[in-house]
Order: structure tokens, then sequence, then C-alpha cells
């Protein structure tokens, strides 16, 4: 890249996206965490009759993984972070409807709906979409 091409600094990039990628990166990171104690459920003895603990830690491992790096990259200002970061809200929304009216864990599925809200709150809040749309952006943004 040469020193004429317009480079944004992770600091221009808007609050709103920078909150959106933290929470996002939390919620991958947690997916990773739900992965670890599937793989020591496991390790110790504990089987479930109708799922492998350890290919449901291999599901979760990768989705919290992309989840997170989503996360990261939509903090350091990269607009493919915003794709991934937008998705798992979206299926999220189902999940914490489900864990409301199908489950009775509405103590769980009341803060998922929330946050994945707010999270949509922030992709769309106008300072996040006009800077998504700045022509000024690197192309690897």
């Amino acid at each position: 890249m040469s020193s004429s091409d317009p480079v944004r600094p992770a600091l221009s990039v808007p609050s709103t996206l920078r909150w959106a990628g933290y929470v996002t990166a939390v919620q991958g990171a947690v997916g990773l965490i739900v992965a670890v104690v599937l793989v020591v459920r496991e390790a110790a003895g504990h089987h479930e009759a109708a799922i492998s603990g350890y290919g449901t830690a291999v599901w979760f491992t990768v989705i919290g993984g992309g989840v997170c790096a989503g996360g990261i990259a939509l903090t350091r200002g990269r607009r493919w972070g915003r794709a991934v970061s937008l998705m798992a809200q979206i299926l999220l929304l189902p999940v914490a409807y489900t864990l409301i009216t199908g489950s009775g864990q509405a103590v769980f599925g009341v803060p998922v709906g929330v946050v994945a809200l707010g999270v949509l709150v922030l992709l769309f809040a106008p300072a996040s979409l006009t800077w998504l749309n700045a022509d000024d952006l690197p192309p690897d943004a």
C-alpha cells in the first residue's frame, strides 16, 4: 500500500461498531468456553445418549471461534466482521425466543434476546452505516 492510499486507523471506527464488536467477541468467547466445558465433561466420563460431547465441542469451537474472530475484526475496522456479527445476532433471536416460550428459561432467554437486539441496533446505527459506506476505507477493511 503506498503512502497516498487512504487508511483509516482503528480509532476512527465509530464507537457503535466497536461496541458491537466487543459484544460479538464476548459471545464467541462464551462459545469457546462451552466447548472446553463439553470436552472436560466428556473426558470426566459424563456421556449423553443423544449427542457426542466431543462432536458438540468441535461445533462450538468452529462457530465460537468464527464469531469471536468476527467481533475482533469489527473492533479493528474490518467490514467483514459486521456480517459475522449480524448473522450471530439474527441466529440468537430465535434461540432467545425458544428459551423464553418453549423451555420456560426466561431468565436466560430475555438477556440473550436483549443483547442480540442491542447489537443489531449498534450495527444499524447511523454512525455505523455512514462509516461502512465510506469510499475512503482501505480495500481490506
